[in-house]
């Protein structure tokens, strides 16, 4: 049994890989399964984010069948295994239909798209030992779902803004991009998980393990315990992780950096892969205290870049001197150095730049997971 009714609040929302330019239509009987009808067109309000409001006038009978397209019927949707993808169902009244497409038909061949997908895990996930909510990301190699048996290592990353997409106005990293590359050479197979970073003027104490008189009381050590204690066990719940320590990372620039240099020190039977780029190693002195008195020398990679024009941003002038004597304190501690591995990259002419570490980022990620 059908009926028809004329619409008046529905949505269509849909995520697709950002790799392909070719605008989207949705068709079906409401257009006589015609493939481009401008009407049908998708609006694209940000990157691999579509939507389209039916006319108000479009007569609609359920169940609604429909069909997603680039624009011809030799440009379709297609299922993640690269089948055509059966025309989907809306089986009756609604005010939003949500889907997501990961490969698409081109000229009547199929275009792989190896991008990650990205999920929102939360808007808000709630932050216990903060008492704050953030929006958290999960970036998945492009066949995650296409691989039902593998398991993945898992890099947890700060300042999710900054990461991919659109990024911030301080520049972008384009991980997305980057995993893209890396994924042709199958060497993407890491599980992302990018956590936002509070507002600006908030953000240095939210992630800072330190309290300085500057800036004031540190929260890094409670932001840790949420990614220990609160964050990974829903991670390793909801997908398919590694969730040994060899397996495990944590990666950030900057304040971020500084974090990550602590989670090493703090928690080594949880990370063991640690990225840390342009550390804010000037916050305090103390980190290195912390790197003689708690550094155990369990299993563990860690990648340290520095750029020799970091001087440019202020309190970061000693960043390749300070990156050296890190790295010098960790060797010095000498029981057990044999089984650390410390990549050091600096570039001369590197800048505290968002765009700067989105290049090292690929090489760091190759290094540490499939060095």
């Amino acid at each position: 049994m059908t009926a028809s009714t004329l619409t008046e609040t529905l949505v269509f929302e849909l995520i697709t890989p950002t790799t392909d330019p070719r605008p989207i239509f949705i068709s079906g009987a409401f257009c006589k399964w015609l493939p481009d009808v401008e009407d049908f067109r998708m609006t694209e309000t940000s990157p691999g984010h579509y939507t389209l409001r039916f006319p108000e006038s479009t007569p609609l009978t359920f169940p609604l069948e429909y069909k997603y397209t680039r624009g011809g019927w030799d440009q379709v949707e297609l299922d993640r295994y690269g089948q055509e993808h059966p025309n989907r169902v809306v089986y009756s009244e609604t005010d939003l239909v949500q889907d997501k497409i990961t490969r698409w038909r081109r000229n009547m061949k199929v275009i792989e798209d190896r991008s990650p997908i990205i999920e929102v895990l939360s808007e808000e996930f709630y932050i216990p030992q903060l008492d704050k909510n953030r929006r958290i990301h999960v970036l998945l190699p492009y066949n995650y779902y296409e691989q039902p048996d593998r398991h993945y290592p898992v890099l947890y990353m700060t300042d999710a803004q900054n990461l991919f997409g659109d990024g911030s106005p301080y520049e972008n990293w384009r991980i997305d991009q980057e995993l893209t590359k890396l994924a042709a050479e199958d060497k993407s197979n890491v599980i992302i998980v990018a956590v936002d970073h509070a507002d600006e003027e908030d953000r240095f104490q939210e992630i800072s393990p330190y309290d300085t008189p500057k800036m004031g009381k540190g929260q890094g050590a409670l932001y840790l315990k949420f990614i220990t204690d609160t964050l990974k066990p829903q991670i390793d719940r909801q997908y398919r992780t590694l969730s040994d320590r060899l397996h495990t990372g944590m990666g950030g620039s900057s304040v971020g950096g500084l974090l990550t240099i602590y989670a090493a020190l703090m928690y080594p039977h949880v990370f063991g892969r640690l990225m840390i780029f342009s550390p804010s190693l000037w916050i305090s002195r103390r980190i290195y205290f912390d790197a003689i008195h708690f550094f155990e020398p369990f299993e563990m990679k860690i990648y340290l870049y520095g750029g020799g024009k970091e001087g440019q941003v202020s309190d970061h002038g000693n960043m390749i001197p300070n990156i050296e004597k890190l790295k010098q304190t960790l060797i010095n501690q000498g029981f057990g150095y044999s089984r650390v591995e410390i990549k050091t990259e600096i570039d001369p002419l590197g800048k505290h730049a968002q765009g700067r570490w989105g290049q090292e980022f690929p090489k760091a990620l190759d290094w540490l997971y499939n060095g």
